[in-house]
Formats: structure tokens, sequence, C-alpha cells
């Protein structure tokens, strides 16, 4: 017999990838031209001339494709924690960076060093849900919150509430996937006083889990808060995927913040983590090139052209959508109470949307706007189409 606990996973799914494939049998039935996919947040611009440049380089360096230390080559960890320091005024070393095979193993890392069963960690729906799988398989239970509907801010009284003895995290995800919403430094403020005034109580800390894969791709002047700066408990989990477009090559880092108590042993956690969870080292050559590139966000122009282009589209159709200041997501409310209801009326249109229930908050839909100008373009007759149909 297998795993229960898989096969019971696997019988949910995830709507992203389900409609993702439903996207995959209408290109083939009636040609990709005459689908409008916009199911998954695979980042469209190819990496920059200078990445390919120095992958290729990189390549036939000697030794380089040898074991390193499982937490990454200490000068890529330095360079890192420079820019770390930089950005949030704590002093990093190399010994609070550990190099992961992304986002996701820095998640599953992290949990594996924080949680003991029956912990609970905090998340801020909408959430990409596999934060579920991440916690659960350590063990772990997941609380969702929800943010304030229209604006998608935290709603701190909630958390705040939400708060028990057996809290171990909290996970903020800014620029939020599927919002696109940045949360306000105001906001993260008073977040940090009520996780203070939660520690008081509970005589324990709740640790701050900051997933920033969408840190470099902001809008309109928008700035994106340290949260190394305002959370003392917190650990800063980042990938490539989206600012360099190399989701493929799997790279990215956990910062654990200097100033936390026991951080060494926190440290020692995450390599050991790193390793046992069979993740060994993250890839040797792009663990080179990234560091190279810290500051940079592959296609921001082309993501906010196609941001544009695609939120005129649907409030012309009479969508009501808050325009996202992060991210590659457009998060419009569902003109009918039935999200999942809704996505299938636009897949009768050739139209690819993620409900919100997939992102644990029903009565919107999820777009991803890292597709073709051609495909935003297009969709704009069946948007009309399918208000149309539902009588709006």
């Amino acid at each position: 017999m297998f795993s229960k606990k898989i096969c019971d996973s696997l019988a949910s799914g995830s709507m992203i990838r389900a409609m993702f494939e439903q996207g995959n049998k209408l290109k083939a039935q009636f040609g990709a031209d005459n689908v409008f996919d916009f199911a998954l947040g695979n980042p469209d611009p190819e990496p920059d001339q200078e990445i390919i440049d120095d992958i290729r380089a990189l390549a036939g360096e000697p030794g380089i494709h040898k074991y390193m230390s499982n937490a990454g080559f200490t000068d890529v960890r330095e360079k890192i924690a420079d820019h770390m320091s930089a950005e949030s005024g704590r002093a990093f070393t190399a010994e609070d960076i550990v190099m992961v095979v992304g986002a996701a193993a820095g998640l599953s890392v992290t949990f594996h060093s924080l949680l003991d069963p029956g912990d609970e960690v905090i998340t801020l729906a909408p959430y990409f849900m596999e934060y579920n799988s991440y916690v659960g398989n350590q063990g772990g239970v997941v609380r969702p919150v929800p943010t304030l509907r229209g604006s998608f801010r935290p709603d701190v009284p909630a958390i705040r509430a939400a708060i028990t003895a057996r809290t171990k995290a909290i996970i903020l995800n800014s620029p939020n996937n599927p919002s696109g919403a940045v949360y306000p430094e105001e906001d993260l403020v008073a977040l940090s006083e009520a996780l203070d005034d939660a520690e008081a109580e509970f005589g324990h800390p709740v640790y701050v889990v900051s997933d920033e894969p969408y840190a470099k791709i902001i809008y309109d002047g928008v700035k994106v808060p340290s949260v190394a700066r305002i959370f003392r408990n917190s650990i800063t989990v980042n990938s490539f995927s989206k600012s360099l477009a190399l989701p493929g090559e799997r790279i990215g880092f956990v910062a654990v913040c200097p100033d936390m108590a026991d951080k060494d042993l926190l440290d020692a956690a995450l390599v050991y983590s790193n390793r046992t969870l069979g993740f060994v080292n993250a890839p040797a050559i792009f663990q080179k090139v990234v560091v190279n590139h810290l500051d940079r966000a592959v296609g921001l122009d082309a993501y906010r052209e196609r941001r544009d282009m695609l939120y005129d589209i649907l409030t012309g159709a009479g969508f009501e959508c808050t325009k996202p200041q992060g991210a590659f997501y457009l998060f419009p409310k569902s003109p009918i109470p039935d999200d999942k209801e809704f996505a299938a009326i636009a897949l009768r249109h050739r139209t690819i949307v993620v409900a919100g229930s997939g992102f644990s908050y029903p009565g919107y839909f999820r777009l991803s706007y890292c597709v073709s100008r051609d495909t935003i373009k297009g969709s704009e007759k069946a948007f009309r189409e399918i208000m149309k149909e539902i009588g709006q």
C-alpha cells in the first residue's frame, strides 16, 4: 500500500497544475493561438545575455562541478550576506546564508528545521497552496488568516487573534502570489508589535518566514520593505526563478537574521536539513551565476506593459480588480459567487484561469500575465463573451 497521505494529496491535487493541463488539451484541440492560457506563473522573458554568458564561462571553470559545503560556496554566501546587510542594516555573515535548490526547497529546509509535529504556521490568504505541503510534510498545521478584501493587506488584529501557544511561525509572501499586493511597512511594523505581544504571552517567539521570490518584480515606484530589518526573528527565503527568469535551474538561498536568539543553532539546523532532505547542496554553477546579478530583474518593463494591458481589458469588460503592485499576477473578483464555476465558464471560452479557492481565497480568480502580448490581446473578446454569458 502506498502512502495514504500522498494518495490523499494526489486526490486533492493542485488547481494551478490541473488548469495548466486543461490548457494543453485545448491547445491540442483548437491550436495554441486560439487558447488564452493564464494558468501558470512561468517567466516569459529569456535570461539576459550576460547571464547566458556567465553560465557558459562558469561551466568550464576547474572544480566547479565538485562537492562543496552543504551550505554552498563560501564566497557566494559572503556576497549574499553583504547584499542582505545593505538592504536590512543588519550584520549578516556567510554563516547566516544557506544556498538552496530554489525557494520551494528553502521553505522545506526551513520548516524541517523549525517544526515539531502539531506546531502551527499562520499563512495570509490568499497564499500559494504548496505552503500546505511544506508545513504538512513536517507534521505542522497551517492556519490561514484572510487578508483584507480588496487591498489584500494583512489583517493584523486577526493574525494576533489566531496565534496560540502552538504557533511556531508565520509566512509572509510580498509581493504576493496570487494578488500581487506588496505589504506596506506600517502593516509589518504593526505585525512586529503583535508578535512581540504574543511572545510575551506564550513565552516563545513566532518566527517570520518571508518567501520573497518576487521581491525584485515591483512597479510604479513601490518599495518592498525589508522583513529582515523589521523582524528580529526572521528567516528570508529567496530564489532567482522569477527575478532572473531561471525557474528551471532551481537556485535560491535562506538567510537567518543575525540578531535572532540562538541563530547559530538554526544556521546549523538548516545545513543539516539541506543535506538530510536529499538536496545535499544547491546547483554549483548557478550559485556562482546569480551573485553577479543580485539587484537585477529580467523583463520588468515587459511585465509592467502586460499588467496594464490585461488590467485594462478586464476592467473594460466589467471585472472588479485591484491593480497589483508586484509579481506577475492579477487577482480579480469573480463576477459570480462560485469562483470554481466561473473558471469552468472561462474554460468554455478557451480561457484558462485559476479559481481563488486554489489559494484559500474563494470569490476571486488568478491570471498570470507573464504570457505573450498576443495572448493578452486575443483574450479581450473572450472576457467580454464570458461576461455576456454570465449576464453582466
